[in-house]
């Protein structure tokens, strides 16, 4: 067995998860997640934690009862804290607006970027530089912050473009005479 699987999964109170035809929900105070449970693993709730079991002996099912449970702790994380990533605009003239469900970009193209936000992300940008993006699935929080960074990623010269908050980015030196 995976040594990441043998970790328990503590639920925390407010947390009700139910496995049912290869389905784990995972249902908390900001929402609920469904995702399909691999057949090599099996979930099992022992009162208010769950463990995640390799059904066999193969390497596969021993890798997976490892990814398994990393995904469900991700999940029960998710729904009673949920997930936030932040990025920077640097360059001049660079700007985000926040309007519902749609992100506004100005990046020095001819025409403003919109980018449409998916069902269960929540955008915010607090000031004109900064983009605050928060939802209870790591995974697409991580995705739809890497789809808005790469509307312009940072250049490596002056370093202008869409950044994670805090990433460092090493610039190039310029060509000398």
């Amino acid at each position: 067995m995976s040594r990441i699987a043998r970790i328990p999964i503590d639920l925390p109170k407010g947390v009700e998860v139910s496995i049912a035809s290869g389905q784990i929900s995972v249902k908390g105070p900001l929402g609920t997640i469904e995702r399909a449970a691999d057949p090599n693993v099996a979930v099992e709730t022992n009162g208010a934690q769950l463990q995640c079991k390799a059904l066999g002996n193969s390497r596969h099912a021993n890798a997976m009862s490892g990814t398994m449970r990393a995904l469900v702790a991700n999940m029960v994380a998710g729904v009673t804290k949920g997930f936030e990533k932040r990025l920077a605009l640097v360059g001049v003239g660079f700007r985000a607006q926040a309007q519902g469900d749609k992100l506004n970009l100005s990046l020095g193209f001819s025409h403003p970027v919109v980018q449409q936000m998916p069902k269960g992300i929540k955008v915010a940008t607090p000031t004109q530089t900064e983009i605050v993006i928060t939802g209870v699935d790591k995974q697409l929080v991580g995705q739809v912050a890497a789809e808005v960074r790469a509307q312009r990623a940072p250049e490596p010269y002056k370093g202008k473009g869409v950044r994670y908050s805090g990433e460092i980015i090493i610039l190039k030196e310029t060509k000398k005479k």
